[in-house]
């Protein structure tokens, strides 16, 4: 399996930086619809790294329209992220892997998860960077209460993936091509 997904995720990152340079078209405005069909307060974004396509916009429109916007903190290696509030005008320190994170700010815990990755599939799948602090930290979350997670990639960044019993499922995947709503899964 390690053999496979680091072939997957060298397509996909592939796939990423080509689309990068294209742009992200109406990614924007497929992510603030998609997210304003969920009734939540508080949202967790990311700060995007290298090729990763830009939540940024999106977060900043959401914190204007009164949401609280966190972004995950990176604790330790195989450990949930916690996360820590997020404004347009935070003051932000490199965090593990290159990322920015807010030097200060509250911890909270979010209702909803924008989650950057490495390639998805239709079913939900989600493939990161390898570390399972997504997987973890959703399933901690989500053995409190349903917490959607929504997928943030460009379009060509799908591919067939085969998910292992760890991996937690996406609720829905928006590029800028539109929006990937996965079939509910057979009971």
């Amino acid at each position: 399996m390690t053999d496979l997904k680091t072939d997957l995720r060298t397509r996909a990152f592939a796939a990423r930086k080509t689309a990068h340079a294209g742009g992200q078209g109406d990614a924007t405005k497929h992510l603030l619809s998609t997210v304003a069909g969920h009734d939540v307060q508080i949202i967790s974004g990311y700060m995007p790294i290298r090729t990763e396509i830009d939540p940024l916009p999106a977060m900043d429109a959401l914190h204007r329209a009164g949401k609280t916007i966190c972004v995950p903190v990176i604790v330790a290696a195989g450990q949930p992220l916690t996360f820590r509030v997020w404004t347009p005008d935070c003051v932000l320190e490199p965090g593990p892997f290159g990322a920015q994170v807010p030097r200060d700010g509250a911890t909270v815990e979010p209702e909803l998860l924008i989650a950057p990755l490495v390639a998805f599939d239709r079913a939900g799948n989600r493939l990161g960077y390898g570390g399972g602090f997504y997987d973890r930290t959703l399933e901690k979350l989500r053995a409190k209460r349903t917490t959607p997670a929504i997928g943030f990639a460009f379009a060509a960044q799908e591919l067939e993936l085969t998910p292992e019993p760890t991996d937690q499922p996406l609720d829905a995947i928006v590029t800028e091509a539109g929006v990937v709503v996965p079939a509910p899964a057979p009971r």
